[in-house]
Order: C-alpha cells, then structure tokens, then sequence
C-alpha cells in the first residue's frame, strides 16, 4: 500500500524538478539592465538627422499641340485632288486639297453675263436720264417723263449691284474649292481619298504645330490650388526616358465636378522626339515631410532584420528598423525604429 502511493509522489517531486531546472531556478541570475558604456562609445555616437524633404506627386499627362487645326470643307463637293499625306510639312497658304469646280465656274459665267446685261441696260437708262434732263430744260418734256426716267435709272443702278454681289459669291465658293494650309506644321492623318464627297464640316485632314507642343494634366484640386503661372516644374516622358524642364502656362480656373480637378497646360521646350497624343508624368510638389537618415555603417544586418544600437542614458540599447530606399550614398532612411534626436552607436564588433 505504501509503495503505491510513495511511487506517484516521487514522480511528481521529479517532475517538478525537471520544469524548474528547465526554468533556470537553479542558475545563476543576471540582474535586468544594460551595461554601461565607455567614455568613447559614447563620443562615437551620432545624432539621427531628420531633414525636411520636398514631396511630388506624379500626375497622369499627355502632349497636345497648343496650335492644331482640323481642315474641313465649306462646301458639297467632290474631292479631285489631296497634296498632302500623314507626317508631311506644310507651309501657310499651301495648297492641301482641290474640289471640283465645274458646277462654280458655270454659275460664275452666268454671273458674269447679268452683271454684262445689267450694265448695258444701266448704261441705256444713264443716257435716257440725261437726254430727260436735257429736254426738260428746254421745256418740251414733261415732269413726268423724267421722274419715270429717274426711277428707271436708280432700278438698274440696284439690279447692277446685285449682280456683282452674286458675281462675287460665285467666285468666294470658287475659292473655296482650293482648300490651303492656315498654319505652318505638319499634318496628322489624313481621312479622305481623292473621289470621295466633302460636306461641309466633315474633317479632310487634321494639322498640327510641332513648335507648339505642351503637356496637358488634370491635377487634384488640393495640388493645383498651390500652383501658380510661371511656376517650374518637371515633366517625364516614360516612353523615351527623359525629364523635361516645364513652366506652367495655365490653369483653367474652374474644376471638372466629376472628378474635382483642374486641366494644368505646361509650355515646354521643342524636342523633335515628341508627337501628339504621347503619355507624360507631370511631377508636381505635394509639400513636405521629415525624414530619418541613419549612415549605412550604423546598421547591422541579421538575416532579414536590420539593427542599431542607441544611446539610452548612458547606456546600449538594441533597435529593430525598418529601413526606406538609400536616399543619399551611404545614407537610408529610418521608417520605425528610431525618433528624432536619437544617439546611433557604432554596431559592435563580434
């Protein structure tokens, strides 16, 4: 009976035992606390620097030309003859397209021919007003007759004028049938083919100035509200690896509601590599923020974690970071880890 119940009461004892040697009762304590450190340690320590640095927010863009034009026509004709192709230079007053004129020069004949038989019977009644006068003078004719002369006189001097002015519409609808360039630049695209109809407003050709190209953004109305005409800017263009230096020409004073921003239009110099319609990054400041910088020679590195040891009243104290980009050589920025006025210790040496 006994050793039944000694056997469980030894195997409790021993368990006990075993979870406190596991727990280190029987071992020698380290008091809690950090060493101090030597006198240079401590002159070795540098402050972590906090910087004031510029924020920029890159914005969606695109490259439009200040001066582009679309070439339509005024009139239902049928197109004879296009000069011009896509990516061909143009000068102002070029000849771009010809439309049929056989209908105009017709009426244009015809009006030709009244103004003809107009001045011939103004030049009748000029001479019949003068023998009137002439003879009323003399008495032989009555009042009557040279009023009657008059009126006749004045109803060909207005029927003359209407047909030179129908004269003249004839001929501006010819004119219009020789469609030419209004600036100087180079056409876009083309969309009509010689034998196709032209009606007027439809688009023939679209044209536009290379000198004039500038960049085009919507920016958040909480950023464009601190932009300022004539402010300098920076512009990317991703697809051919470059910045741009800009100034900024316009901001169209009222936002889209739909998505609360302001249309910002850049001026930039020429570049023979842009073209229309061409993607860009409009960088634009969004004010500031502090930032740690901590020397890369002040950081440790175990496995994936990154490590420094700060000054903590005299004393060494172990810091887990979480590092940024490398912001200048040599130097990272501190995301967590350490404050502002923090003392980095040199990493100690193994």
């Amino acid at each position: 009976m006994m050793r039944k119940v000694l056997a469980p009461l030894v195997a409790l004892v021993f368990l006990i035992l075993m979870v406190a040697w596991m727990a280190g009762v029987f071992s020698p304590r380290i008091e809690p606390g950090l060493e101090p450190l030597p006198a240079p340690a401590l002159e070795a320590s540098l402050q972590v620097r906090a910087i004031e640095q510029p924020l920029y927010e890159s914005v969606p863009a695109s490259v439009r030309a200040k001066e582009a034009t679309d070439i339509s026509s005024r009139l239902l004709a049928r197109i004879t003859a296009i000069q011009v192709r896509a990516g061909d230079s143009v000068e102002p007053g070029q000849l771009l397209i010809e439309l049929e004129q056989s209908d105009l020069r017709s009426r244009e004949s015809q009006a030709a021919e009244q103004v003809r038989a107009a001045s011939a019977r103004l030049l009748e009644a000029e001479q019949n007003l003068r023998r009137a006068q002439d003879l009323i003078q003399r008495g032989v004719l009555a009042r009557a007759d040279l009023d009657r002369a008059r009126s006749n006189y004045d109803a060909l001097v207005a029927e003359k004028a209407a047909a030179e002015q129908a004269l003249e519409e004839v001929r501006t609808a010819v004119s219009y049938t020789r469609i030419v360039s209004p600036i100087r630049g180079r056409v876009v695209d083309r969309f009509a083919e010689p034998g196709d109809t032209a009606t007027p407003g439809t688009r023939l050709l679209s044209i536009y100035n290379p000198l004039t190209l500038r960049i085009e953004a919507h920016v958040r109305e909480s950023l464009a509200l601190s932009l300022e005409n004539g402010q300098p800017l920076v512009v990317e263009i991703p697809a051919l690896g470059i910045e741009l230096p800009a100034t900024l020409e316009e901001r169209v004073p009222a936002a889209d509601p739909g998505s609360r921003s302001f249309l910002v239009k850049v001026q930039i110099d020429y570049d023979s590599r842009l073209l229309p319609g061409m993607y860009a990054r409009l960088v634009v400041p969004a004010g500031t923020e502090t930032q740690l910088r901590i020397p890369a020679d002040r950081i440790a590195r175990m496995g994936q974690l990154s490590l420094a040891w700060v000054e903590v009243r005299g004393r060494a104290e172990r810091r887990i970071l979480r590092l940024g980009d490398e912001v200048a050589p040599g130097e990272f920025e501190v995301l967590a880890g350490l404050a502002s006025g923090d003392r980095v210790l040199p990493v100690p040496q193994q």
